[in-house]
């Protein structure tokens, strides 16, 4: 998770990350001036930064003269994910979950979205799960709620400053009052949009709690959950949590 930046803050390390995210999440090759206007940044400057990204592997430039991630951004990928031994770590228990019989995630929150690193559909293989959905709003997923609300107000305020809220057309004041309720009962539970038509008209909801030491992540069953089945499912996700945690401090000994 991000915090709001402090006053030593480099814009030319964070437009360089932009312009990596931006990329990272594109389905085909972008050009420095669509890029620039996607972000906001001078064209000047969004082409000079490509290029020293290029020059070092991490991006790498079409014959159409447009960019698109290179083997450095993979490669940085991969090392995050073994350093940080989350996925690793999480993967066995994330599995035994499955037998809810509903879709089991683990997710990170960046900005006002959510990444998830795992996304198991009922019936799916570890290996299928990995990777395989993109950015989802953060206020729209019940991993991003739990993480959001494990910031301070201030922070949250930052990332909403100058944007709508999806989800809380009344603005940032309901949101905030939403995250206090979740921070206070340990665990989120969101109504979600599903990849799956619903049943018997049910809506699908999504139950998440936050992990790690410090908290990086949260891990989430989605489907249709009622009201009853709600602590339950809370309750198996706080032992999940604390399984992962255990592991991770185990593998960092």
């Amino acid at each position: 998770m991000i915090t709001k930046p402090g006053s030593q803050t480099n814009q030319s390390i964070v437009d360089g990350i932009a312009v990596l995210q931006a990329l990272a999440v594109s389905s085909t090759p972008v050009g420095g001036k669509e890029l620039a206007e996607q972000l906001g940044l001078e064209t000047t400057r969004a082409n000079r930064l490509l290029k020293t990204l290029a020059s070092i592997g991490i991006t790498q430039q079409t014959v159409g003269r447009k960019y698109q991630p290179g083997p450095g951004m993979h490669v940085l990928a991969s090392q995050s994910l073994y350093a940080s031994g989350l996925l690793r770590s999480a993967m066995p228990t994330l599995e035994k979950l499955s037998f809810f019989g509903r879709t089991v995630a683990l997710g990170v929150l960046w900005n006002d979205s959510v990444s998830f690193l795992y996304h198991a559909k009922p019936g799916m293989s570890s290996t299928e799960a990995i990777g395989r959905i993109g950015l989802r709003t953060a206020t729209n997923s019940g991993i991003g709620m739990v993480l959001l609300s494990q910031l301070d107000q201030e922070s949250v305020k930052h990332i909403y400053h100058d944007k709508l809220i999806p989800g809380y057309p009344e603005g940032i004041t309901s949101l905030l009052n939403t995250l206090n309720a979740i921070r206070q009962q340990g665990y989120a539970r969101v109504e979600v949009t599903s990849e799956t038509p619903q049943i018997e008209n049910r809506p699908s909801h999504t139950v998440a709690v936050a992990i790690g030491n410090p908290i990086n992540a949260a891990i989430a069953i989605s489907g249709w959950i009622s009201e009853s089945d709600t602590l339950e499912i809370a309750k198996e996700l706080q032992h999940a949590k604390q399984t992962i945690e255990e592991t991770l401090k185990d593998s960092n000994k």
